[in-house]
Order: structure tokens, then C-alpha cells, then sequence
């Protein structure tokens, strides 16, 4: 155990003063501004604000909000860079750290840096504009892709990708790539739809919640009042993650009072520890001990599921040594795991990266889901299946097709709505376009937001991918790492946008629980940047031909609305939303019938085949990379971790045995290295973390990732890349790198 985090508790008076202190430093005036104003937050996919007003959610709560929508305002209300900060270097800026380059201010103007040289230079936005139009015309389709992160807007999104189809490539992603799209191809596999089946309402009937392989203590702070309140209705809430999270075991609500001066109050009432990667093993387990205890729901199963003979068979012929082998969780407590889940009549499955960051990602989500079937706890209110999603509004951009293959009708809409036929060659995934970048097939690649470098594994090969892109276009409110990295010999323009509070039409987005809702912006902080549907809209002007569709015709945020009403199915209520500020759940997504969107109305039982790990000699430990509590994705609000007792980011967790087997004390100095890289001079902490596991943070520890990918995804293997630990051989050069 981590002698430094006996006592941590999640939340708490810190995470209040934490929070009054942040919006006093960017300004009590600006901060209430940003917080009250009639615009979804940008944090956390859970979602809060838009027309019901800042700091409330569709269930009218409030305050809903948190730490996370304080941080993500903090990096916005920035004053803007200092032009002298560009009479720096390359190399001189590619020496701050994540945090430090954040916390340079907002940009506000374009950046140029030509081919081979070593400064960015401030440009006109006329210049800045031509530029870019005259590369997308001096290159070929095949030649390029375009990313999006989930923060941007739905309006961007989809010119976004209708720029990319008319212009003639696929080559579109958005960020889902790096996290949740195991999750979109599982579902699919087993119920016909890919997002949750359930609202947030839905939270507030269920009496059994499983929390797997996610840390929403620290990403959806938010979600821990329904937990609580769970809870408090005498159900349970069961955690399974490799780490005791300590905002997992005990949380006090900052904005309750009661919970405030009792020092917190436990959430997990069941706290499992499996092995990294071994989910499917654990859900298998709980299936078999279902059955064994006869409390499957058989009228469910016979009349609304297929296959259950096939997933009955894999439960039969893999043994409880075999599970107890591959989890490291005894029969004994995967059994009372069971036993709590056979007594629930409402339950809920929730998840994260933890799942889908494996080479068997889908895997584990299909034997999620087939636990879930086992009960019949998809298709009734109260119960069912809820990823849990980063980004803002990373599930919006699938939606409205930032990815590389449409869906049927919607590619016939686009043609006899908007006469736009779309390319018929295969679109590549993100991996696949940085492969390309990497055998130089790739040169001029577009960025909607994001930090594709540290967001990618294996950060060295990321790096001599992106400089192997000859033109790159990077749309950002703040400079980040990947903007100084990658490009040392090729060419980067930077263009800085609108905060979606600063946009100059309204815009909407798309929360986990399929809710859409309308961000009005209008809020005036700098003066020269540009909202990302103007900068699109000009460059797709600029480069198609308006015999193949006219892009000034859609320059306005509501006939983009309009347009995508009629060509995404679910989304007809963007047509009337700017006269109606009707916000709204997309259709047919919450599931409390038991009818399925698949082929014959009936949801599948996947008997996935398991593999069963090995462990290398020469890298025996398993490193999963994680996020701190003052992180959010690739960006970094604080050095330090206050629920894992971490003062500095250059630090891992490893379980005690571990510690003792290595000969090193708690706090002592290692060296961290895998086939792909090494890290000199780390500080490691004894931790209550599955014996055989490095626990590290994200994005530094990517260059000891490499890049082995869910085939069936094609999701980096982010928490499972084997590692080796040993006494440094460095000291470290930084004081504030020591205890």
C-alpha cells in the first residue's frame, strides 16, 4: 500500500478550494461568465449546460458541474501568447513539458514554420488561408487525411468530413480510435448500435452499477452523486479495476454538506482487481457463476437473444482454474460478485479504456454485454449499457461521420440531398494514416483540433510519422507539444480558433447519453481567431469545385443543421432546434424495450474466442498507461495527483510484493524500459495495483507503448505493453522531481 495515500479521499473541501481558487486566478467575473452562459461544457463526455443554462443537466440538477468544467474554462481565459515567444526555437520550445506549453496562453494568430527551419512565425490570415488551399490543390486525395478530437462542434465535424468526401478521400477519423472504438464495434456485434442504451435518468432507478476499467473519480467527477445515490438506495456499486482508486473507495461530494463533514463516503461496495486485460476472462467467470446459481433470466434469453448455445458451451469447457489463472481473482470473489448481481433487478454496465486499450478489446466489451444479456438487463428502464466517453463531444463526430466508412443511407443521402458522391476507395484508420505518414504516402494532413502526437503510441515513431507529412494544418485554441513536435524538416500552419463559448453561431453537441444539445457561444475574448466552420468552409471553397458542391451555401451554423437533418438518421430535430432551443435524445438509442437494431430485432450472445496471456521474460511486467486527476486527455492542469499522492508526473505505482521481489523501497529511483523505449530516473510508489502491473501516466509513458493494435478495432494496446524495471542509472537533474 501507498503509505502516501492511506487517507486520500476523492472530492472533498481541496476539491472546492481547488476550484474557487482556479476561477479566482482566471477571474471571478470571467469564470461565472463562462460557467452560467447557455453552452455545453467542454469537458467530460457526461455533458452539462447548453440551453438549460451553464452548470445544469438535462435532469435540471444543479450545480452540476465540477473541477474538470473549471480546468477546462482555466485554459481558455487565457491572456494570448506573448509574441516573444516565438522568437524561441524549435528546439528551445520542444523543452517544455506538456503543462508549461498549455499554460503559454491562447493563441491568436496563425503560426508558419517553413521546411527545415527553426521558428514559427506569426502570418496573416489571408496568407495563412491561400497557403493552405494552395497545398490541398498541389497534392491528390490519396495523399492526405484529415482528424478531428472530440472537443470541435457537430456543425464542424460534418463539413469537416463532406470537405474530406468531396475533395475525394476517406482518410477521415476522429479521436475514437485512441479509445472507445472497440466499444462502437462490440456493441454493433451484439445489439445493432454503438452507443449507450441508457440516459442519465436511467441512473436513477438502477440498484447495481459495475464500474470497469474506468476512473471516474477523476474523469466524470459528476457521475459519483449517482453512485452515491445508488448507494443510498441500498444498491450496489461494484468497482473492477487492476488500482484501488481512492476516489473510488471513498468520495466526499463537494456539494454536499452532509458528505463534506463526514470526510467522504465509500462508493464501492464490491472492489474486484483483476489482472490488466483479463475482462473477458472475469465476465465469463461471472456468466458461469450465474448459471451455476440458476439466476439467468431464461424468458428473456429464449425470446429476445441469439446464440446463447454457443456462449453456453464457452462457459462450460473453460474450468475455474483457468479463470482464477488469467484474472488473479480467486472463484470465491468472482462468485460474490455474481451472487450481488444476481440479486439486482436493475443494472448497470459502465466502462472505459480500461477495456478497450488491449489487443482483445472487443472481446472484453462482447463478454460485458453477454453478462448483461445473461440477466436481461438491456431493454428496460433502469438497466443497461453505458461506455463512459472523454471528449465533449467525441460521440457526436462519429455520428455525424468523422470516420472512414459511412453508413449506407447515409451515403445515398448525401448523394440525392446534396449531389455529393462520396469516394469509393477504403478510408484508412488513424494508425493506418500515421503508418501511411510514417512510409511517406502521406503528404498534407489536416487537424481539427487534438494532439495527435501524444495521443498515438509509441511517441518516437509518432514524431518521425508527422515529420514525414510534408504540410500539416493544425486548427487549435492553445498550442500543445504536438503542435512543436514532428515537424522539425516539414512544413506547419497553425490556425488558432474559437472556443465553442466564443463561437459566433450557435453550435451543437452530443453527450454519452446520446443527448444533443445547442451551445449558443457569443462570448468575445480575443480578436484574431476564427471559428473552425469559417476556416473549413473557406478552404473548401477555395479547393472544390462548385460544380461539385457549392461549400458557400452552408456557411451558416443552422443550414449546416439543416443539411445534417436530413442526411443523418436520428438527427431531423437539428432541422427546427435554433427556433424551437429544443434539446434532445436521439432516437432509438435508449433501450427499454427489449428490441434490438439488428438483423432480425434480437440481441447476440458472442462466444469470443479468449487467449490466455503470456508473460515475456525478458519484459515481465505489464505497464498501464492512466491519467492523473489534474489531467484531462493529453492536457495537463496540474503537475501533481492528489488521489494517488504523485507530487510530480515522472512517477509510477507499482504493488508492494513487486518492490520487495526488485530489492526497491517506496519512493526509490527506476528505469522503465520496453522494446520501443526507455524512461531514466522515474520515482516509484508502492500502491495497491495487481502484482505484475507498472502503473504510469499518459501521454509521457507513450514512448515505452508500442504499437500492437486490436485487430478488430484497431485500437492501440495502450494498458498492456510489456515493460522491464530496474534501479536507475540516472538522477535526476529536476529538485521538484524528489520527495
Amino acid at each position: 500500500m501507498n503509505n502516501d495515500s492511506k487517507k486520500i479521499v476523492g472530492g472533498g473541501f481541496k476539491k472546492v478550494l481547488y476550484t474557487l481558487q482556479t476561477a479566482n486566478r482566471i477571474g471571478l467575473r470571467a469564470s461565472a461568465k463562462a460557467l452560467t452562459a447557455k453552452n455545453a461544457c467542454k469537458a467530460c463526455g457526461l455533458g452539462m449546460g447548453g440551453q438549460r443554462g451553464g452548470m445544469t443537466n438535462e435532469l435540471d440538477e444543479f450545480p452540476s458541474v465540477c473541477n474538470k468544467s473549471v480546468q477546462a474554462q482555466s485554459t481558455d481565459i487565457q491572456s494570448p501568447i506573448p509574441r516573444e515567444i516565438f522568437a524561441h526555437n524549435l528546439k528551445e520550445l520542444q523543452e517544455l513539458d506538456g503543462y508549461e506549453v498549455e499554460h503559454l496562453g491562447r493563441l491568436d494568430t496563425p503560426l508558419f514554420k517553413a521546411k527545415d527551419e527553426q521558428y514559427f512565425k506569426p502570418i496573416s490570415w489571408s496568407d495563412a488561408l491561400t497557403m493552405a488551399a494552395a497545398r490541398l490543390n498541389a497534392t491528390t486525395p490519396d495523399k492526405t487525411f484529415f482528424y478531428a478530437s472530440g472537443r470541435s462542434s457537430n456543425e464542424a465535424g460534418f463539413l469537416l468530413q463532406l470537405f474530406a468526401r468531396a475533395y475525394g478521400t476517406n482518410n477521415i477519423n476522429n479521436c475514437s480510435y485512441f479509445c472507445h472504438q472497440a466499444t462502437g464495434v462490440a456493441l454493433h456485434n451484439a445489439i445493432g448500435s454503438g452507443t449507450a442504451t441508457v440516459t442519465l435518468e436511467d441512473l436513477a432507478y438502477c440498484d447495481f452499477v459495475v464500474i470497469s476499467g474506468a476512473n471516474p473519480a477523476s474523469n466524470h467527477p459528476r457521475l459519483l452523486h449517482s453512485l452515491k445515490k445508488c448507494r443510498d438506495r441500498g444498491g450496489e456499486v461494484i468497482v473492477i479495476n487492476p488500482a484501488e482508486e481512492p476516489g473510488l473507495v471513498r468520495f466526499a461530494l463537494p456539494k454536499s454538506p452532509a458528505s463534506l463533514i463526514a470526510g467522504g463516503h465509500k462508493i464501492a461496495s464490491l472492489y474486484i482487481q483483476p489482472r490488466a486485460g483479463s475482462d473477458a476472462f472475469l465476465f465469463l467467470g461471472m456468466g458461469k457463476s450465474v448459471l451455476e446459481n440458476q439466476h439467468q433470466n431464461n424468458p428473456f434469453i429464449e425470446k429476445y437473444t441469439n446464440h446463447v448455445d454457443d456462449y453456453i458451451t464457452q462457459i462450460e469447457s473453460t474450468s475455474w482454474s483457468i479463470i482464477e489463472t488469467e484474472t488473479g481473482v480467486t472463484k470465491d470473489n468472482i462468485c460474490q460478485l455474481a451472487r450481488l448481481y444476481g440479486k439486482a433487478e436493475r443494472a448497470i454496465f459502465a466502462w472505459g479504456m480500461g477495456l478497450t486499450h488491449h489487443q482483445h478489446g472487443v472481446e472484453n466489451i462482447e463478454h460485458l454485454v453477454n453478462v448483461a444479456l445473461l440477466r436481461g438487463m438491456i431493454g428496460k428502464p433502469g438497466a443497461g449499457l453505458l461506455p463512459l466517453r472523454g471528449h465533449s463531444n467525441v460521440q457526436g463526430m462519429g455520428t455525424i461521420g468523422v470516420k472512414p466508412a459511412l453508413a449506407k443511407d447515409v451515403l445515398e443521402k448525401l448523394e440525392q440531398q446534396l449531389g455529393i458522391t462520396s469516394p469509393t476507395a477504403q478510408g484508412m484508420d488513424t494508425m493506418a494514416c500515421l503508418d501511411a505518414a510514417f512510409n511517406n504516402t502521406i503528404d498534407t494532413a489536416l487537424f481539427l483540433g487534438g494532439n495527435i502526437l501524444e495521443a498515438a503510441p509509441d511517441t518516437h515513431w509518432a514524431s518521425q510519422a508527422l515529420d514525414r507529412i510534408k504540410f500539416k494544418i493544425f486548427l487549435t485554441t492553445t498550442l500543445n507539444r504536438g503542435h512543436l513536435h514532428g515537424t522539425d524538416k516539414s512544413e506547419s500552419l497553425i490556425l488558432p480558433v474559437t472556443a465553442r463559448d466564443e463561437e459566433h453561431q450557435a453550435t451543437t453537441q452530443e453527450s454519452m447519453f446520446n443527448y444533443v444539445r445547442l451551445s449558443d457561444g457569443g462570448i468575445t475574448r480575443l480578436a484574431n481567431v476564427k471559428p473552425e466552420v469559417d476556416i473549413i468552409g473557406a478552404l473548401a471553397t477555395a479547393v472544390i469545385d462548385k460544380k461539385v458542391f457549392d461549400f458557400s451555401a452552408v456557411k451558416s451554423h443552422k443550414k449546416l443543421r439543416e443539411t445534417i437533418a436530413k442526411t443523418v438518421t436520428g438527427l431531423e430535430a437539428l432541422a427546427t432546434i435554433d427556433e424551437t432551443k429544443k434539446e434532445f435524445h436521439i432516437p432509438l438509442r435508449r433501450v427499454t424495450q427489449p428490441t434490438f437494431q439488428t438483423a432480425n430485432g434480437k440481441a447476440n450472445f458472442l462466444a469470443s474466442a479468449l487467449q490466455q496471456h503470456t508473460i515475456d521474460p525478458e519484459f515481465p511486467f505489464n505497464l498501464i498507461s492512466t491519467r492523473s486527476e489534474g489531467q484531462f486527455n493529453t492536457i495537463i492542469y496540474e503537475q501533481h495527483d492528489s488521489y494517488r499522492g504523485a507530487k510530480h508526473r515522472q512517477t509510477v505505482f507499482m504493488n508492494p510484493r513487486d518492490l520487495t521481489h526488485l530489492g526497491l523501497e517506496h519512493n526509490a529511483r527506476v528505469d522503465v524500459i520496453s522494446a520501443h523505449g526507455e524512461i531514466r530516473g522515474l520515482q516509484v510508489k508502492a500502491f495497491n495495483i495487481t502484482p505484475g502491473s507498472v502503473l504510469g501516466y499518459y501521454p509521457e509513458l507513450n514512448v515505452l507503448i508500442g504499437r500492437a493494435l486490436d485487430p478488430r478495432s484497431r485500437t492501440p494496446a495502450f494498458k498492456s505493453a510489456p515493460v522491464k524495471v530496474i534501479p536507475t542509472r540516472t538522477v535526476p537533474s529536476d529538485p521538484s522531481h524528489t520527495d
